[in-house]
């Protein structure tokens, strides 16, 4: 079998989605795992310790070319190779990416998929993804390779990695110029750590009556040492907290150790965003919001009276 390829902007999502072919290979689906850089992706180096067997690494781009260049590339040499399975991050890029080498190469593309099988009965990969807000999953089975899917961020935990392991690098030819040119960047400024990435998240939602009270939240989140988060509402609508502080079915997947819901009614979009949360409180006024039914812990009391409480009790806990 002709194998497994990644592609990820980042090295977080690279490792992840090598995770999830190592997965696959341990199953018992064949070929190797082979991952795409280019020059200011991710290493080389950390691709092969992560498992990748070859890395195909891109030449840098002309100036103001943007990263989407690199389809034509890609394309190509999956039209040459043919590997039989090709994972790409759900972000913009990245399923945009995804359906352009779908269209080329006439494959299948499974666009938000959470999860990957091989079952050695069959000989037949078998991929999952939620439908209707999280309310069904939906089981694909493809029947030809090649396919393509696209995996939110955080869907997989990296693995360990071995240091000492190293990739065959082999170098791909430079893609046409692209009639697109990237005018100006814009880095976005993040506040605070990752929220995908942090260990306890702190979501506030809509039982915050205006946006300065959202000072409560982020002192418990700073108390904690964790990371502030949002539903959709306060990120889409009132655009009080930036929408890649959005957790939910069309915003990030956290999977942190304790996940603290303030003011957060749990509608099935929102839940389907910590399904791999381990512990799950919530507080919230309303004893009959959906939230308390997927809570490990709950505070039935009004935000405002329940949060200056307990951040006095951790103070109080917390200081000599």
């Amino acid at each position: 079998m002709a194998g497994i390829w990644i592609f990820a902007e980042k090295t977080e999502q690279a490792l992840e989605l090598l995770q999830a072919g190592q997965l696959l290979l341990a199953a018992g689906m064949g070929g190797e795992l082979i991952a795409v850089t280019w020059p200011g992706g991710p290493r080389p180096e950390d691709l092969g310790a992560a498992g990748a067997a070859e890395v195909l690494l891109l030449p840098p781009l002309a100036d103001h070319q943007p990263l989407e260049s690199y389809g034509p590339s890609i394309l190509e040499e999956a039209r040459k190779v043919q590997p039989n399975l090709l994972l790409f991050s759900s972000t913009a890029r990245g399923k945009d990416l995804a359906s352009r080498i779908a269209e080329g190469l006439n494959a299948g593309l499974c666009s938000g998929c959470n999860a990957l099988h091989w079952n050695s009965e069959s000989g037949t990969l078998e991929m999952e993804r939620l439908l209707y807000g999280g309310a069904a999953v939906q089981r694909i089975a493809p029947f030809t390779f090649p396919v393509l899917a696209t995996v939110p961020p955080g869907t997989f935990r990296r693995g360990t990695g071995n240091p000492d392991r190293e990739a065959t690098i082999r170098h791909l030819p430079a893609p046409p110029v692209s009639p697109v040119s990237v005018l100006e960047h814009k880095p976005k400024e993040r506040k605070g750590q990752d929220v995908m990435a942090a260990k306890i998240v702190v979501c506030a939602g809509r039982g915050f009556e205006k946006p300065e009270d959202l000072a409560f939240a982020r002192n418990l989140a700073d108390t904690l040492g964790g990371a502030l988060a949002c539903t959709r509402p306060l990120s889409e609508e009132m655009h009080w907290l930036p929408e890649d502080l959005c957790i939910g079915l069309s915003g990030i997947q956290v999977k942190p150790d304790l996940y603290i819901g303030i003011g957060v009614s749990g509608q099935v979009q929102h839940l389907t965003g910590i399904r791999g949360a381990k512990i799950v409180c919530a507080i919230n006024r309303d004893e009959q919001a959906p939230i308390f039914a997927a809570a490990d812990l709950g505070i039935v009391g009004d935000l405002y009276a329940v949060l200056p409480r307990l951040l006095q009790a951790l103070n109080e806990t917390a200081a000599p």
